[in-house]
């Protein structure tokens, strides 16, 4: 009896470490490996985003993303923002991060800027086809950590 409780507290924790390294995982390198080709709309040339296999895995599965909000001037939403890997510096808008490196976060209670790093924690959906919006979206998100 003894032997079965020590090893269901073994496997508990086990399985903690193991959801615990998941969710630390860092998701934007994941997200870095993407491709593009070009399509064509009304407007002219596209550049349509071509997700890796390791991307498309993550898609729909809730994430853990960790970086810097892009504050647009008379654009911040506090429910709503864009999350960059890249310090503003260096960021796909104002540096030379491309655009792989930021995305949209929906937030579910409305946070307040900071130039902090801070960590937030969603569902992840692959954007490929609205050109208004990023190629990476963050749903249901939640700020984990300021």
């Amino acid at each position: 009896m003894m032997k079965k409780i020590i090893f269901g507290l073994a496997a508990l924790v086990l399985l903690g470490t193991v959801t615990a390294n998941a969710q630390d995982k860092n998701v934007w390198k994941s997200l870095s490996d993407v491709s593009y080709k070009v399509s064509k709309d009304n407007f002219g040339e596209l550049y349509v985003p071509v997700f890796s296999e390791e991307s498309k895995k993550l898609e729909g599965t809730v994430v853990e993303a960790d970086g810097y909000i892009i504050p647009f001037e008379g654009m911040f939403k506090p429910e709503h923002i864009i999350l960059s890997s890249l310090p503003l510096a260096e960021c796909f808008f104002c540096g030379s991060g491309g655009p792989e490196t930021v995305m949209e976060v929906m937030l579910t209670d409305p946070i307040k800027y900071t130039s902090k790093r801070v960590k937030v924690r969603g569902k992840l959906v692959l954007n490929g086809n609205d050109p208004e919006k990023l190629m990476y979206i963050l749903k249901e998100a939640k700020l984990v950590s300021e």
